[in-house]
């Protein structure tokens, strides 16, 4: 935070529109540093999404051709649920701290 806002005064001047976009997204970026070390590690990669995204794209490939836009959701929706009870029943990709 000490070098953002070291960064922020030193482009204040020449660079008012970056300064601006600074300032409102890259302390977002900084929640991760919120988390315990041990979640930043496998947070760092994009397979959880990856693996997501693949499921549900084997899961739509099947059916092809959707009659209308709420089947998609319909099916997305029921692959999401799925996932997600396994998910919390199986073993645990993040472990709450006591």
């Amino acid at each position: 935070e000490e070098r953002l806002r070291v960064f922020l005064q030193a482009w204040r001047d020449k660079q008012p529109k970056l300064v601006a976009w600074a300032e409102e997204n890259i302390p977002e970026g900084f929640a991760v540093f919120d988390l315990p070390e041990a979640y930043r590690r496998k947070l760092r990669t994009s397979n959880a999404c990856e693996t997501l995204n693949s499921r549900i794209k084997r899961r739509t490939r099947v059916v092809g051709l959707f009659p209308s836009e709420e089947s998609l959701e319909r099916l997305v929706t029921a692959v999401l649920v799925e996932i997600s009870e396994a998910w919390e029943s199986g073993k645990s990709y993040l472990k709450p701290e006591n």
